[in-house]
């Protein structure tokens, strides 16, 4: 089992273009809100294999939907962290529950770091109901991505969302 860590906190905050993360503070190229949450996209700089990130912030879904470049082949086509999204006003909280969903577009999806949540719950850095409310939105997506086929779109679509993407460069798609 993993070693035990504290519930990553992280807030975007839209007006000042800031994204606070444990690591530091970053400055955000885009945040545009949509009636489903938020958009975010931010340059990774100096990260050794990602090169820019975006994500939608899906408060109903309890998601964070990401979307990698990457400076070699890609690892995955989506991202995605269970978590517990807060508006306050122009900031946006999100408060990662651990699980992970890894998706190969049309192929396949795996959930990931179960042994961080389950030693984070050990070491009481989160709650039983916040433990079972994470591994519920974690099965949930993944069974709601089999039955679309491993189709974030589709998925989306079926929970009445169209999200848009930024374009990635022809060198991260192939």
């Amino acid at each position: 089992m993993h070693g035990a860590e504290p519930v990553k906190t992280e807030w975007h905050d839209v007006v000042a273009r800031q994204h606070h993360t444990n690591t530091g503070i970053r400055p955000v190229q885009t945040y545009r809100e949509h009636p489903h949450g938020l958009f975010v996209a931010r340059e990774f700089v100096a990260h050794p294999r990602i090169r820019h990130w975006q994500a939608h912030l899906l408060p109903a879904l309890n998601v964070v939907v990401c979307r990698y470049d990457f400076h070699g082949p890609r690892e995955h086509d989506y991202y995605i962290d269970i978590a517990t999204i807060t508006r306050l006003g122009a900031r946006w909280r999100v408060r990662d529950h651990y699980l992970d969903i890894l998706i190969h577009e049309g192929i396949a999806a795996e959930i990931v770091d179960t042994g961080e949540l389950l030693a984070a719950h050990a070491a009481g850095f989160i709650d039983t109901p916040e433990l079972h409310g994470a591994v519920e939105a974690a099965h949930r997506v993944l069974s709601e991505l089999a039955r679309s086929h491993y189709s974030v779109s589709s998925w989306l679509a079926g929970q009445g969302m169209a999200l848009e993407w930024l374009p990635l460069p022809e060198s991260v798609t192939a």
